[in-house]
């Protein structure tokens, strides 16, 4: 019911901020994820369809009206707006994918449904304990390996990005100037990576459950209010009620007598052995996914090389400047290509911050020229800051992006 609640309230705000056209039809061109490049926008109308559409499929979640077609249809809708474009992603936007993909397969709609009401056939009071185990699992891999991305040097001993944003923050009535004091940031970093790792364990234990489900609502809504991060806080919220005890909302909602349910004899019975090893493989993604970031020789949030889809959440601090160069390699002519023409002001930043961004641009670059039957090198002067460091190349100069890559194209970023 929350998931679908909160889903609908976030399609209707990306309706009502005008953001369909400004991220899906205004540019003139996408940055499509490998392997995706099938996916385009759809004329304005179109998505905005899709939006609407997504937030009516929302609701019918959260009433449990026609639950399995809609929350698959809620899946394959939000999942495909979210491939067209890579500066669009976002951490929660992710997990919205994952969840509503395995909502599919959970009787979610077995009790206090629409669905329910229609077919009396569905109705139970329990579920397999892997349905709840499962969701549990994926809540708890966003908030562990959150916590263990912020155990590096920058954001224990130097407390950034956090000494910028909350510096940042120092207008703010009542606690603007405590937000400018320096062992403000240290505190709130430490205390941030130590609420990440722990939360999940204390949400488990009884003795602790309300405190800690307390401290997620105060702590969710503080990063809500200090910082630009959409519905995050809201979505995790909401998640966390799934380590509550099972059945904890009988205890607060008004429910028909249980005589009017099945009578079911409850049984210990085990997972089917073809579920069991469905889970162990989606488990096992999940967990080596987050991993890619430690097998970099440079920090992830300064390459980008793994840094999607590893819950690297609010740890870099990174803005970047970029302009190309087009070279005729038959005439040694050089000129500089713009973008305004290709890109919104959103898109540059985002892609001035990622080099396999940058490089997509080149090669798309590259190709525009060669449709015009005039083959060319691409390079650029890239420079980006990251997490309080002076800007500093971010790309080597001389690497033709539409070309093969050496191995040492990223610049290494420079020691705080």
């Amino acid at each position: 019911m929350l998931f679908g609640f909160v889903m609908a309230a976030a399609m209707v705000r990306f309706l009502a901020k005008g953001w369909v056209a400004e991220f899906y039809t205004r540019p003139a061109f996408h940055f499509p994820y490998s392997g995706f490049e099938w996916v385009r926008a759809l004329p304005e109308g179109c998505m905005q369809g899709i939006f609407a559409l997504l937030a009516l499929a929302a609701i019918c979640v959260a009433i449990g009206f026609c639950y399995r077609l809609c929350i698959t249809l809620f899946f394959i809708g939000f999942t495909y707006i979210e491939l067209i474009d890579q500066t669009l992603y976002l951490n929660h936007y992710y997990l919205v994918s994952l969840l509503s993909g395995l909502m599919i397969f959970l009787p979610a709609n077995g009790a206090w449904s629409m669905d329910a009401l229609r077919r009396p056939e569905i109705r139970s009071d329990v579920a397999p304990a892997w349905t709840l185990n499962l969701l549990r699992f994926q809540v708890a891999v966003v908030y562990i390996f959150a916590g263990l991305a912020k155990l590096n040097a920058d954001w224990l001993l130097q407390a950034q990005p956090l000494r910028i944003w909350l510096a940042a923050r120092s207008d703010l009535p009542i606690v603007g100037p405590l937000l400018d004091q320096t062992w403000v940031a240290f505190a709130a970093s430490w205390f941030g990576a130590a609420f990440d790792l722990t939360i999940v364990f204390l949400l488990l234990c009884a003795r602790t459950r309300k405190t800690a489900y307390a401290a997620v609502i105060v702590f969710h809504l503080a990063t809500l209010a200090l910082f630009n991060i959409g519905m995050f806080p809201c979505i995790m919220i909401a998640s966390a009620t799934l380590f509550f005890a099972p059945g904890w909302p009988r205890r607060f909602i008004v429910v028909a007598q249980t005589d009017s349910l099945p009578h079911r004899r409850l049984e210990t019975c085990p997972t089917p052995k073809l579920t069991c090893a469905l889970l162990a493989i989606y488990a096992a993604v999940q967990l080596a996914l987050p991993l890619r970031p430690y097998l970099q020789s440079q920090p992830a949030a300064w390459t980008c090389h793994g840094f999607n889809l590893a819950w690297q959440v609010m740890i870099a601090e990174k803005t970047g400047y970029v302009e190309f160069t087009a070279a005729d390699p038959l005439t040694n002519e050089h000129w500089r290509v713009p973008l305004n023409d290709l890109l919104t002001p959103r898109q540059q930043i985002m892609m001035a911050q990622d080099p396999d961004l940058i490089r997509a641009m080149a090669r798309h670059l590259a190709r525009m020229y060669s449709d015009q039957g005039r083959p060319v090198e691409i390079r650029c002067e890239a420079f980006a800051s990251f997490n309080g460091r002076p800007a500093q190349r971010l790309i080597d100069p001389t690497v033709n992006l539409a070309g093969p890559l050496p191995r040492e194209w990223v610049v290494r970023v420079a020691r705080l």
